[in-house]
């Protein structure tokens, strides 16, 4: 059971797993692309994320889908900031940042966010000492071969689990050296973040394998690609598949759902969660 600490003296307890809402403040995520692209109608769905049953609220300003062009610091805060400090006015839920750059970390924990989720896992100049610096936040460490706007064009593994472990294994040591406990740390393997079809179904059916660290385990697959391609289903269509992945992962250990679809993720987990206990709250 893990207990993760939050700023302001807050806990998020991880004995079932919590259902991650998105919210992409930008005109070009491959699920959502513009839904949320305006302050105004990003705040109002965040509300409506936490109503359907979402306790983290993961905030993005820069698409990471494959081609994505790079969005400037500017804009980027521009894009998360306003947003982040109307939530934070609203509601005491946990926010998430979701952003590569230590400038957009910083300021967007100051506004009000508590998680720093990054799919380039402190990789990126100044990221590891912004972390530091914030020392009641956790940070979600995503694994992603290669970059996004090239990360699809064949990417290879010597074995899928035990490379990705080894990436996890370098970046929680990075981290430790720079000064950030390891309790504060997520672990994300990045579904279709430098992954064939064959590579994100194996890790599907392994995703238990990352119980071996003892720390949180976050699962992205929401709408993804993956289904798309071995169901040919256009985004819109993904949902049932969407909910069969998010309860595999519920089952194999992980304890952070990051989802589109709010509402019915959260239908299932509790569904699961009566059989699982035989309890009906």
């Amino acid at each position: 059971m893990f207990q993760l600490s939050l700023p302001r003296g807050r806990t998020l307890d991880l004995s079932s797993p919590h259902i991650m809402g998105i919210v992409n403040t930008t005109p070009d995520s491959f699920s959502d692309g513009g839904k949320n692209y305006k302050n105004d109608s990003a705040v109002i769905n965040s509300l409506s994320l936490l109503e359907e049953g979402a306790t983290i609220l993961d905030i993005g300003g820069e698409s990471t889908r494959p081609g994505a062009s790079d969005v400037t610091l500017d804009e980027e805060l521009e894009r998360v900031i306003p947003v982040i400090e109307r939530i934070r006015a609203q509601s005491d839920c946990v926010i998430s940042i979701d952003t590569s750059k230590a400038e957009v970390m910083r300021q967007a924990l100051l506004a009000g966010a508590d998680i720093i989720n990054d799919v380039r896992a402190l990789r990126e100049e100044g990221c590891l000492s912004v972390a530091s610096q914030f020392p009641d936040a956790p940070i979600c460490l995503m694994h992603m071969q290669g970059q996004p706007r090239t990360m699809q064009q064949a990417p290879k593994y010597g074995h899928l689990i035990n490379d990705i472990k080894d990436f996890f294994h370098k970046r929680i040591d990075a981290c430790v050296e720079a000064g950030i406990d390891r309790s504060r740390l997520i672990l994300d393997p990045g579904f279709g973040f430098g992954k064939s079809l064959q590579h994100n179904f194996e890790l599907l059916g392994k995703f238990h394998k990352f119980a071996d660290f003892n720390l949180p385990v976050l699962a992205g697959l929401s709408r993804k690609s993956m289904f798309g391609n071995l169901l040919n289903r256009d985004t819109s269509e993904r949902l049932p598949a969407s909910l069969a992945g998010a309860l595999l992962c519920a089952q194999q250990g992980a304890h952070i759902l990051r989802v589109h679809d709010v509402k019915e993720t959260n239908d299932v987990l509790q569904v699961w969660s009566a059989a699982k206990h035989g309890v009906i709250k």
